[in-house]
């Protein structure tokens, strides 16, 4: 008289799949992907103080890491040349745009590196004769006392 399965295999078989979906589960977790965001500063001279939105992050030539894209406010500051402040976009490749960066980042089973470079000019500052600065300045004062134009 049949009762139905044997209580042992159906416990076997629970157990099989319970192993299996474990086995499932540390293959993809095993095949994650791995992204690195870099951008590198370079600037003519080398040598130039860079503050990335704000922060210092070294000198020309340096390479920073970075997890965001977007515009960012690059400034090189160098003793005898202008400041130069800039507002660099850093463009998302094609594999970082919604949905396929969900795959990127998680399922190429190798190590993505994006780099971003980026080059600048630095101007010698110019160097106003201080007589040339003080005619100037007499000019101004006098404008602003007559009404000036």
């Amino acid at each position: 008289m049949p009762t139905g399965p044997d209580p042992d295999t159906i416990s076997t078989r629970r157990r099989m799949r319970r192993v299996r979906i474990v086995v499932a589960l540390l293959l993809c977790s095993s095949l994650t992907g791995c992204l690195s965001r870099r951008m590198t500063i370079r600037s003519n001279p080398p040598g130039a103080l860079v503050l990335v939105d704000g922060k210092e992050v070294g000198y020309t030539p340096t390479a920073i890491d970075f997890t965001y894209y977007g515009t960012r406010e690059i400034t090189l500051v160098k003793d005898g040349f202008e400041t130069l402040t800039t507002l660099q976009k850093v463009r998302t490749p094609w594999y970082e745009r919604f949905p396929l960066d969900f795959v990127s980042e998680n399922f190429v089973p190798a190590q993505i590196t994006d780099r971003h470079e980026f080059f600048f000019e630095m101007q010698p500052s110019v160097v106003v004769p201080t007589q040339d600065l003080l005619e100037r300045a007499n000019g101004l004062r006098t404008e602003s006392q007559l009404g000036g134009p």
